[in-house]
């Protein structure tokens, strides 16, 4: 069996954290889709896609208990049908499941056609998990000489995955610069080398590929999320899943911004800057762009990961606000922002998760919430010291927060989670710029050390489960799958 922290002494890129992928949830979504993709990769490489006749899907522990909200079986029906996250039409999702359901048939890899029967052969088995870890499914191939092809795949949080029995190896390692596992290390390298927490990263990132090729990377990231905030500040309606949540972004942002002019993303953010800077006004546009993305996440839209789908409105929302508001729309800076966010969104994933089936919603929301805090500060000046602060005070004050989605949806309490957590960034980085580090009595190693501690203890009911919390005190009746 996996040990769990051991198996997080990995090496994580920028583009680990940061992930572009459709919603509505990283672990339960994105996850399961690359599980897929790796199922009928590992048939075409040994040789058996071309032997199977029939396919069966097993999912255990939450993502058999909130798997149909979260989408997971849409995600893996895409999967195993070839589909790529990053760059299907999420116009056409609806469309392609409908004819897998009617037709009764689906093309694996996008090449072998077989018989599947949606109800028979995706199993939810609600009372049954693996000890690994909470998310997991197994797929079993059965083929024409009546043999079977079974592996297991766990999705542990931001887009991860793991296959059953294979232990992480190092035939993919790097020799990177500045090793970072714990907080500690990666002040010791800024300490040491002057350099900023986005500078560490930049040069780690060296050792995957050319700092031209990371740059466009982060840019290209970056891109999908204004795109994504634009286009759920400018789309009402409800929101899928039968909750019949109304879409709020939209409604503000055409109130905040009254008979302003604007034609496009760019002069969407002049409107927005020349609209004023009164504390009522940045707070209510921050709480917009979170909810924009987010609202676009419940609805299978295309966001990026930071480092959850569940929690992919903070950072875009104080990027936005750090765009918008503090005169940073500047590619370099930008860059800096994205750079800096990742490596603490890493450290988290390292020492503790960032998954909520693991640890409760301060596994995302918390953890976004750090990598934002610190990404502002160190775009606003502050010293490596600072940046770290900022990082621990945002995620202080997201300790034991639970993950309870109503009806399995990601979306209540989800979507406002996030604008809760993006305020609580600005206020966090807010405070370390104006307090001295020296004097911190709490070290970012403790926060995260005891955010883990506290994900041991919390309750399996609080962790993405809709077993306990809000998610069985608010009466609901959705609608037959």
């Amino acid at each position: 069996m996996f040990n769990f922290v051991a198996m997080q002494r990995e090496q994580i890129s920028v583009f680990d954290i940061f992930k572009i992928g459709i919603g509505p949830s990283s672990s339960h979504t994105l996850g399961p889709w690359r599980a897929a993709q790796q199922f009928t990769s590992s048939l075409s490489k040994n040789g058996l896609l071309e032997q199977v006749v029939q396919v069966k899907i097993l999912l255990y522990g939450s993502l058999a208990k909130t798997g149909k909200g979260h989408g997971t079986d849409i995600a893996i029906l895409l999967g195993l049908y070839g589909a790529d996250p990053v760059t299907f039409d999420v116009g056409a999702i609806d469309s392609t499941i409908d004819t897998i359901k009617t037709d009764q048939l689906l093309r694996l890899s996008g090449e072998k056609m077989i018989s599947f029967n949606y109800e028979d052969d995706l199993i939810f088995l609600f009372f049954e998990s693996l000890p690994f870890h909470p998310n997991a499914v197994t797929f079993q191939a059965f083929l024409d000489n009546g043999k079977a092809w079974s592996e297991t795949y766990y999705s542990i949080g931001g887009g991860f995955v793991v296959k059953d029995g294979e232990e992480r190896s190092d035939k993919d390692a790097v020799d990177l610069p500045f090793p970072v596992d714990k907080a500690s290390d990666l002040l010791h390298w800024c300490l040491t080398t002057g350099l900023k927490v986005s500078e560490v990263v930049m040069e780690n990132e060296l050792a995957w590929r050319t700092e031209e090729e990371t740059r466009k990377g982060i840019l290209q990231h970056y891109q999908v999320m204004n795109e994504c905030t634009y286009r759920g500040c400018h789309t009402s309606g409800f929101l899928p899943g039968g909750l019949n949540v109304a879409r709020r972004a939209s409604a503000l942002n055409e109130r905040l911004l009254k008979d302003q002019y604007y034609k496009d993303y760019d002069s969407w953010i002049l409107a927005i800057r020349n609209g004023g800077n009164s504390f009522h006004y940045i707070l209510d546009w921050v709480s917009c762009f979170a909810l924009a993305v987010n609202e676009e996440n419940a609805s299978f839209g295309r966001v990026v990961t930071a480092p959850t789908n569940g929690a992919a409105g903070v950072i875009p929302a104080v990027l936005h606000y750090y765009i918008v508001f503090c005169d940073g729309y500047k590619e370099e800076k930008i860059t800096q922002f994205i750079a800096c966010a990742s490596e603490i969104g890493s450290i988290f994933k390292k020492g503790a998760t960032i998954s909520a089936a693991m640890g409760g919603c301060q596994a995302e929301i918390g953890v976004s919430s750090a990598m934002a805090a610190a990404a502002l500060t160190e775009c606003m000046g502050g010293s490596q010291r600072q940046v770290m602060m900022a990082a621990e005070i945002a995620m202080e004050h997201h300790l034991g927060l639970t993950c309870d989605p109503i009806g399995g949806l990601v979306q209540i309490p989800c979507i406002e989670r996030n604008t809760m957590g993006a305020i609580k960034a600005i206020t966090a980085s807010q405070l370390a710029l104006q307090s001295n580090p020296e004097k911190a009595k709490v070290s970012l190693d403790a926060v995260v050390r005891t955010m883990w501690e506290t994900a041991q203890d919390m309750n399996s009911k609080y962790k993405e489960t809709s077993d306990g919390g809000l998610a069985t005190n608010i009466p609901i009746s959705l609608p037959e799958c």
